[in-house]
């Protein structure tokens, strides 16, 4: 039951904040391999950037793929909070008096976020696809042109087979184990900090809020070079054989950013990846805990009725 909770915590939340998440694709796009001053420049910011797109494409663009981004919700952050999740209700996570034992809670953050964003990764690298799709005159990056999730995964399935599907997958391995663990981590101990010092000892829901405004921005800085790497292997176009056009592997992607953008490029996406996952973060971690507490207290209200 931990991964269900998990991942309708993570869809709620996705629900929210996938426009977002829509613009902070565009902006890490924007500019690709080339030196600042050198490339035209169609989001501004964050808030620019909303109101070019919905200006130019319309008020429903800031949704572009909802459906995938859903999924990637379900699977990834399924997987990645209901394995911590299953760890923490065990006892693996903690020592005999209830203390987060750190090393133990990056290594179930850690490992179940690597899994869940491998298994994620066909519907990670469609949503990036769909989320960059723009008209001619505000698009970044290359254009995939796909018409929906179920033909674009049919489309690169029939061109490249299953390796198409999770081409780029190894290079979100970084990414998942550095933001999940961030993320997890800094929330648990957060709480402990909170409860240890009888913060808020009447308002659960006001500590967990607080504990993943943490979370979001510890998540949010640690993420974002691994992020915008990510978004540029899964969002360049391939040739016939399924080889990346501009990148050849995580490595060459690294270097071409540097000697193009130089180290400043890979903060690229900052901004718009905190206005995103801090929101994310505080949604999904806020709804997980509500959810728990909800299960928690229907499992105790039917064990009371079966005695």
């Amino acid at each position: 039951m931990e991964f269900g909770i998990a991942g309708m915590a993570a869809v709620t939340a996705g629900f929210f904040t996938n426009p977002l998440e829509v613009l902070k694709i565009r902006m890490q796009l924007q500019g690709e391999l080339r030196k600042k001053g050198h490339h035209a420049v169609y989001y501004k910011n964050i808030v620019h950037a909303g109101y070019v797109v919905a200006k130019t494409d319309g008020i429903l663009a800031l949704q572009k793929g909802l459906i995938p981004a859903l999924w990637v919700q379900l699977i990834m952050n399924g997987l990645r909070l209901g394995t911590y999740q299953f760890g923490d209700s065990r006892g693996y996570i903690t020592d005999s008096e209830g203390k987060i034992i750190f090393y133990k809670s990056v290594l179930f953050g850690g490992v179940g976020g690597t899994i869940g964003q491998y298994c994620a990764s066909p519907f990670f690298m469609i949503k990036t696809h769909l989320q960059s799709q723009a008209s001619q005159s505000i698009a970044v990056g290359h254009q995939h042109d796909h018409t929906g999730t179920w033909t674009a995964l049919k489309k690169i399935f029939q061109g490249h087979g299953i390796k198409g599907l999770f081409r780029g997958a190894g290079a979100s391995i970084p990414r998942a184990f550095v933001g999940s663990t961030s993320q997890l981590t800094s929330f648990a101990y957060s709480k402990e900090f909170l409860n240890k010092y009888n913060v808020f000892p009447n308002s659960p829901y006001l500590k967990s809020f607080l504990a993943s405004m943490v979370g979001g921005i510890a998540i949010s800085t640690m993420i974002t070079p691994f992020d915008l790497i990510l978004t540029r292997l899964y969002n360049q176009g391939v040739d016939a054989q399924g080889r990346g056009l501009l990148y050849k592997n995580y490595s060459d992607c690294v270097i071409k950013i540097y000697k193009s953008e130089g180290l400043i490029g890979f903060s690229k996406g900052l901004g718009p990846n905190y206005f995103r996952l801090g929101p994310h973060t505080v949604l999904c971690l806020m709804f997980w805990d509500f959810y728990k507490d909800v299960y928690g207290r229907l499992s105790f209200s039917s064990e009371e009725t079966a005695v």
